[in-house]
């Protein structure tokens, strides 16, 4: 209704303020539906946009986010309007109704998949459509998986029924004719590809991206490449040679790697400064002790401390992070690190001014 919710109570997400934007890049309806004026702001020309996310304010102040109140999704950063993929596929001349989802089949895994039911009776061509949105839309709007339907589900009213819609098989990938891999080594990027995109089996022809890929699970596949072989091999390789049996040969003949695994250490013992440590560590002894890096900060809060609370969630984080349990020492003329227990805990010191005449000179000499 346009109201500040209340406490508790759901409501939809709006940003205003002077980091607003315009609008969208020659997209006036969608500008108009997005960026409303802003009733809160005595500007008159001020405008708020309507994020169509849903939060709500818990009783600590902080907003708790709730989800999505439309079909604009978010993935690997990219806010992504379902509805203009689907205008895009409804385009194509074998489509007759399309629906575009963002699924996560695999925890951490969210992909676009497009359903469609195919206009005549020739079926649905998965690369056809891919490459048709390709030319279209960018990159991270084209679905990684097509599956075809004879008609799409709907619910008792009529309406879509997208939980009815089935997660994608092998099928709904652009494959490139199955060639199984040949030798040990596509044979182990198959495996490595598999396990990383989720599908049940590779061929030598096959694309990388065209499976379901993008750069997040690249570096994935990198990451496990270098662990099982121990070759230099990049996350650029795999993108300018995305098909198995051509990446396959970039591997071949790629370089032993020269870096050593990284292993856990014990922190029992005093250890050696990183790079960036040694720095800062060398300034501060030409240099003296400095407030530099430090980044002090005052809080006012209102209402009745809960101390206890208080001191967990300051306990909770100084275990969670090495960083705030480290002090350096002078060993043997040497810099060393030395990581204090998770149990160590915050020292939280309390000074209690309520009776203190000039308590706000006080707080303000304090900080």
């Amino acid at each position: 209704h346009g109201e500040p919710a209340p406490i508790g109570a759901t409501g939809e997400l709006y940003i205003g303020g002077a980091g607003v934007a315009r609008g969208y890049l020659n997209r006036p309806e969608l500008t108009a539906e997005r960026f409303l004026p802003d009733p809160f702001s005595a500007h008159p020309r001020a405008r708020m946009y309507r994020t169509g996310d849903l939060g709500r304010f818990r009783l600590d102040g902080q907003i708790e986010y709730l989800g999505r109140n439309d079909h604009q999704v978010k993935i690997r950063g990219f806010r992504i309007e379902l509805g203009e993929i689907e205008a895009r596929l409804g385009e194509h001349p074998s489509v007759r109704e399309a629906v575009v989802l963002a699924r996560e089949d695999s925890p951490g895994d969210r992909r676009l998949v497009a359903y469609v039911t195919p206009g005549s009776g020739d079926g649905i061509d998965v690369e056809a459509l891919r490459l048709h949105l390709s030319a279209r839309l960018p990159e991270y709007m084209v679905p990684a998986a097509y599956v075809s339907l004879v008609s799409l589900p709907l619910t008792p009213n009529g309406k879509l029924d997208r939980k009815a819609l089935p997660a994608p098989d092998a099928d709904a990938y652009v494959t490139r004719g199955y060639e199984a891999p040949v030798g040990e080594l596509e044979t182990r990027l198959a495996q490595i590809w598999q396990e990383v995109l989720n599908v049940d089996r590779v061929g030598r022809h096959d694309n990388f991206f065209e499976l379901g890929g993008h750069s997040l699970l690249a570096v994935r596949v990198i990451s496990r490449l270098r662990a099982a072989l121990q070759n230099d091999v990049g996350i650029k390789d795999l993108f300018a040679f995305p098909v198995l049996a051509a990446f396959a040969q970039v591997v071949k003949g790629a370089v032993p790697s020269e870096l050593s695994p990284i292993t856990p250490v014990s922190r029992e013992d005093a250890l050696p400064l990183s790079f960036a440590q040694q720095r800062l560590w060398f300034l501060a002894q030409m240099e003296g002790v400095s407030a530099a890096y430090h980044m002090p900060a005052a809080l006012r809060l209102s209402g009745q401390l809960d101390r206890k609370a208080l001191e967990r969630a300051l306990d909770r984080i100084v275990w969670r992070h090495e960083a705030l349990r480290t002090t350096f020492e002078n060993v043997g003329g040497q810099p060393r690190q030395r990581i204090a227990p998770a149990e160590s805990g915050f020292a939280l010191q309390q000074h209690d001014l309520s009776g203190h005449a000039e308590a706000a000179w006080e707080l303000e000499r304090r900080k």
